[in-house]
């Protein structure tokens, strides 16, 4: 049985941010890391494959395979941000999303360049709706 790989690996949250290129882009994604631990009233841990996630909680998909997952999870990529939330509570966010600014969504993402482009207020309670 193989191990799940999405899982914490131990590394420090400063190690993951170190390799973002653009120094504007490791100063969003330090401030996206105090809303999320506000938000979530945990500390950010690193999981596999360098997402960044706050708290964690049990899933269980239909094919009864269970796992663990964050409770707020995002992930500084190379040129964006990916905030991770569950596919059906974007569907249910519309009114939410349309006013965060400028994004793109992909499966249970929704992508942004820098923080600047969004309104931080709409992203709080974004999250706080998701928790």
């Amino acid at each position: 049985m193989g191990m799940n790989k999405f899982a914490p690996t131990g590394q420090d949250v400063e190690e993951i941010f170190e390799n973002i290129p653009s120094v504007k882009k490791q100063a969003d994604a330090y401030s996206l890391v105090d809303v999320y631990a506000t938000i979530s009233g945990e500390i950010p841990v690193v999981w596999y494959p360098g997402i960044i996630g706050f708290g964690e909680t049990k899933y269980r998909l239909d094919s009864g395979r269970t796992g663990l997952t964050p409770r707020l999870a995002f992930a500084p990529r190379q040129t964006k941000f990916c905030l991770y939330f569950d596919t059906s509570f974007l569907e249910e966010q519309v009114s939410l999303l349309q006013s965060l600014g400028k994004y793109k969504t992909g499966k249970g993402c929704v992508y942004i360049n820098k923080l600047a482009d969004i309104d931080l207020d709409v992203l709080q309670e974004l999250l706080k709706q998701s928790l």
